[in-house]
Parts: C-alpha cells; sequence; structure tokens
C-alpha cells in the first residue's frame, strides 16, 4: 500500500486574523441551500396557521402600532395614513430584525453539528439571511396591497424612482443583520447574558429608528449622532421611495454604508477567530 495517497480535500488550522475564504463558501453553496430549506420548514413546523405567521405578525403589529401611535399618542406620519406608515416601517425592520435574531444564534443553537463534521461556518449565518429574505417577501407582497389600496383612495402616495433601490436597501439590511448577529455570536460563546439581552437591545434598537415616528421629529442638534444608527437612513430610504413622505441626505446614506461595512467586518473577523475555539467554551 503506498503512503502517498491523493487527498481531494485537505483541511488546515485557521491561523489569521481573516481567514475567510469565499470561494469554498461557494463551493458548499448546496449546503446552504439545505440549511435554507431546513430553516424555512422548520420555523413554522406542527403550528396551525404555518407560514401564515409570516402575514399576521406584521398585520398585527401595524394595528396595534396605528392605535397606540396613531390614534392614542397622535404622533405624525408626514400626512401618510398611520397604518400605511407603520406598515412600511415594520416591513423594514422585520428583515432585519430575523437577519439578526437568527444569525446572532449561530454557536448556540448549531454546537452539535459544529463539533462533528466540518463546513464552513460562515453557511449557517448566510443561510439565515437568504431564508429572511423569502419571508421578507410574503411580507413585503402584503405591503404592497395595502399600498395600492391606499393609492386607489387617493392617499398622499408619491413613489419615486428610489424604488429602484429596493435590492441595495435590502443588501444593506442583509450586511447589517448579518455582521451584528454574527458578531453577538461569537460574543456569546463567552458571555452567555447577552443571549437574554438581546431581545431587548433588539426592541431599544427599534425604537433608536424611525419605525413609529418621522425623522422629522428628530431634533436637528442630535441628529448627526442618530443617523450613526444605520437603520435610520434605510428605513427612510424606503419611506421616501415608496411613499414619498422624509428626505434622503447623501451623508446619511454615506455614515448608513460606512457603519454597516465596519460592523460586517468587525463581526466576520471575530466570528473567524472565535469558531477555532468555541467548541471549548459553548
Amino acid at each position: 500500500m503506498s503512503n502517498e495517497q491523493q487527498w481531494d480535500l485537505v483541511i488546515k488550522p485557521k491561523t489569521g486574523w481573516f481567514d475567510i475564504h469565499l470561494g469554498e463558501i461557494w463551493r458548499y453553496r448546496d449546503l446552504i441551500g439545505m440549511f435554507v430549506k431546513r430553516d424555512f420548514v422548520t420555523m413554522y413546523k406542527q403550528t396551525i396557521l404555518g407560514p401564515l405567521w409570516f402575514i399576521i405578525q406584521p398585520l398585527f403589529t401595524t394595528l396595534v402600532f396605528t392605535i397606540i401611535f396613531g390614534k392614542v399618542a397622535k404622533i405624525p406620519t408626514d400626512n401618510i395614513p398611520p397604518f400605511l406608515f407603520y406598515l412600511s416601517g415594520n416591513v423594514a425592520w422585520g428583515y432585519f430584525a430575523t437577519c439578526l435574531g437568527r444569525t446572532s444564534d449561530t454557536f448556540n443553537s448549531n454546537a452539535r453539528i459544529f463539533g462533528k463534521v466540518y463546513f464552513p461556518r460562515l453557511t449557517v449565518p448566510l443561510s439565515s439571511v437568504i431564508s429572511g429574505l423569502l419571508q421578507f417577501c410574503i411580507q413585503f407582497l402584503l405591503f404592497l396591497g395595502f399600498y395600492f389600496y391606499f393609492i386607489a383612495q387617493d392617499s398622499p402616495i408619491f413613489p419615486k424612482l428610489w424604488i429602484l433601490c429596493l435590492p441595495i436597501l435590502l443588501l444593506q439590511m442583509a450586511l447589517l443583520g448579518f455582521g451584528t448577529g454574527v458578531l453577538v455570536s461569537s460574543m456569546t460563546t463567552k458571555y452567555k447574558d447577552l443571549r437574554f439581552a438581546m431581545g431587548f437591545v433588539t426592541q431599544l434598537w427599534m425604537y433608536a429608528t424611525p419605525i413609529v415616528y418621522p425623522l422629522t421629529l428628530v431634533p436637528d442638534w442630535l441628529r448627526p449622532w442618530y443617523v450613526l444608527n444605520p437603520m435610520v437612513s434605510v428605513v427612510e430610504c424606503f419611506r421616501y421611495a415608496f411613499l414619498g413622505s422624509g428626505e434622503i441626505r447623501w451623508s446619511y446614506v454615506g455614515v448608513g454604508w460606512l457603519t454597516t461595512l465596519l460592523i460586517l467586518f468587525a463581526g466576520v473577523i471575530l466570528f473567524s477567530r472565535i469558531e477555532k475555539t468555541f467548541m471549548d467554551t459553548v
């Protein structure tokens, strides 16, 4: 028997800070597809309403926002019908929150798989982002249904050409949710408290984003700090594109993208470092 054997795949330990091989992730695209199918099928398995929850959740949340913030608190919505104003914010925020929530628990929820077989670990959070996109598509169709209804009712809605930028907005939400999620997931391997704090932090983040109020209510002195939240420019662009309300400043968009890329970079680097030793701490 020959001592020299030809191997198709040689796995070596990662040593660099940014030891990410995009080509390897692409080779495992079939595995990503399997994870996407798993996430989508198992999410509402053994439930009575199944995928209808994709519609029920934003619908009831929007209804509550309309009553509480629109009717009771009487917060202005830039002359946009309150229901459509809140629904647009919920649909945009929903995709980011889904990406963040699913990717932030990557290490803990997949520890058994990670400990048995090798594959690029980033395929798991990537599949979460893609499966979240399917959920967004369903909720976006719900938004379009009400959108055209209010247009037919001669509501003051003025679509802009910025609608064509929707794929870019989705890309930014995906990158931000992915980057923040893997950053949190990496930190939770050592600091377990973050798992319990995530729901609370995500809720606070939503209220720090113009979901239930327009950007025009934010004082001018606070805006330079406020727009450091990347979701501010995303939600404002989404509303401006479809509803014609609010305003778009390139400085806000630039700050949003810069913050998004910094979070993504930090998240991927930390994820790459932690994945080498996480089995000893999870």
